[in-house]
């Protein structure tokens, strides 16, 4: 986590009576979140500065955003190209040290908007797409985080490379095609324990010779903690249930 999102929340932790010291916004669950980011992190004897926490604003309009950027927070996920171009261009200007991460699936008709607006996108998973980042990157003169996600409870309905195509599509990706591919993704199956799944996709990223991992949202953010994530993903528990 970025240092100035530290300092926002010990802001709103420690002040009395200004804005965000109510007991059900998203600025107080978001420190609450913060909390626990943080006793995690301990358990495994880890630093929470190690953990970046993106804050899952899809579905949410930018004056459901803009308290939690007043607070401090900076890093912000969003599931579609098209919504997230219709609020974060002009909140971006407000806040210019915001970064957006793509966690959704990625259209190539969609790669130009989506490399001039996003960070990173964590949900790469097929060559046309790798190869339209990559040539879009070098003419937007722009440089992304980048993670391939991987279907590793092998769900026909879910997006993701197979893990046994996992090493070798990492490869394509940086040998072949030149991205700098910093870590894999992973949404394990709602009816699985998900343990197994981040323990799965740690080993499957050491073995591909990366070392991010963007996994973990609401529901289990801290497991995924203890088992080494680098990026967990929380939307409801910040900013509450969408309708």
């Amino acid at each position: 986590m970025a240092g100035g999102v530290k300092v926002g929340r010990r802001r709103m932790i420690d002040s009395n009576g200004t804005p965000g010291s109510e007991t059900n916004t998203p600025v107080r669950r978001l420190a609450a979140v913060d909390e626990k980011i943080t006793e995690a992190a301990r358990d495994v004897g880890r630093s929470a500065d190690s953990v970046t926490l993106i804050a899952v604003s899809k579905t949410f309009a930018a004056d459901d955003i803009l308290p939690v950027l007043e607070a401090g927070h900076r890093d912000f996920g969003e599931n579609r190209v098209q919504e997230a171009l219709a609020k974060w261009p002009a909140l971006k200007t407000q806040f210019p040290d915001t970064r957006v991460h793509l966690i959704g699936p990625l259209q190539s008709n969609k790669t130009k908007d989506a490399v001039g607006l996003f960070d990173a996108i964590h949900s790469i998973h097929r060559p046309k797409i790798a190869r339209a980042v990559a040539d879009e990157m070098a003419r937007q003169g722009r440089t992304l985080e980048l993670f391939i996600q991987v279907n590793t409870g092998e769900e026909e309905q879910k997006a993701g490379v197979m893990p046994r195509d996992a090493q070798r599509f990492v490869a394509e990706c940086q040998q072949d095609i030149g991205l700098n591919i910093q870590g894999l993704m992973c949404i394990p199956p709602t009816d699985e324990e998900p343990a197994v799944h981040f323990a799965f996709l740690a080993k499957l990223a050491s073995d591909c010779g990366v070392s991010g991992l963007s996994m973990g949202m609401s529901g289990d953010f801290e497991t995924a903690i203890r088992f080494g994530a680098s990026h967990v993903r929380v939307g409801s528990a910040i900013f509450g249930e969408r309708g």
